[in-house]
């Protein structure tokens, strides 16, 4: 087994997220207690489970995250009758990073959010290739681990679409952001034509900013409103109360009526998915 496929199956775990480490440093104890109470070493229980020992160590000592097949194998390695797999139940809790756990937790709570973006396709409408490309741009480069952790982590958030009942979402997109090419042609079309799908969704509405459109209130930057069900809200633009989330009603105004004039400029949902249709006819 390559070092590549060796290393594979876990992801780094971030300092900052205390209890991101505190799950990940129980579960290693577990996996540590466990093999060696059937009398393995870390070299014998690595062969066993088909990856390195460094990985092993790093696991046992709570400094990297394992994946669900990692476990999968370790249980049946050690006998645990299903105990060892069961830790996934905590370990998938944390296996993405904190601020992105944060953002999945109200993007799965809202039951309405509003998005325009500006510069890129947003996230819960990329594809993985698309998301990989966008962070392997990234200067100063990732590792390519954490490449592959960032958009496992983006994938997942778009778990909202599948919600029943599923939340209000409208986006806006400008018009060069779905005729840059990211990735190349091939990338490009699968990006278009995934947007085109989940645009005809019945809870997804999809609009096109024209580039040739006269000025609006996005040119500062993305916006983005969240809405929940006990009527409270929360907000974020580029452009305003320097980039913070905003849960103040008054704040939160203002937003609306800066996403409610730039939905008014933009192309029509029907206009916006024969535009897209076009922009997939021309490749």
């Amino acid at each position: 087994m390559s070092v590549e496929t060796a290393e594979e199956p876990g992801w780094e775990v971030d300092p900052d997220d205390e209890w991101g480490v505190a799950v990940i440093a129980t579960v290693g104890r577990q996996l540590r207690l466990r093999r060696e109470a059937v009398g393995m070493r870390v070299p014998e229980f690595a062969a066993a489970v088909g990856y390195g020992e460094d990985l092993v160590y790093k696991i046992e000592a709570g400094k990297r995250i394992p994946r669900q097949e990692y476990l999968d194998k370790a249980d049946e390695v050690l006998g645990a009758g299903g105990l060892v797999s069961a830790s996934w139940e905590d370990v998938k809790k944390v296996r993405y990073p904190k601020k992105v756990r944060e953002l999945g937790k109200l993007e799965g709570q809202a039951i309405e959010i509003g998005v325009y973006e500006c510069n890129s396709v947003h996230g819960l409408l990329q594809t993985a290739d698309h998301a990989r490309t966008l962070f392997e741009a990234a200067q100063p480069p990732y590792s390519q681990d954490d490449v592959e952790r960032m958009v496992a982590a983006r994938l997942a958030r778009q778990s909202v679409f599948d919600r029943d009942p599923a939340p209000s979402i409208h986006f806006v997109l400008e018009e060069a952001v779905v005729r840059r090419k990211v990735g190349g042609t091939m990338v490009w079309r699968q990006q278009l034509e995934h947007l085109l799908e989940v645009g005809r969704l019945r809870s997804v509405t999809l609009q096109i900013m024209p580039t040739d459109s006269d000025a609006h209130p996005g040119l500062d930057g993305k916006i983005e409103l969240l809405k929940f069900p006990d009527g409270t809200a929360v907000g974020r633009s580029d452009g305003a109360f320097n980039g913070r989330p905003i849960t103040d009603p008054k704040q939160l105004r203002i937003l609306e009526l800066r996403y409610g004039t730039i939905r008014a400029q933009a192309l029509r949902p029907r206009e916006s998915l024969a535009f897209t249709e076009h922009l997939l006819g021309e490749t």
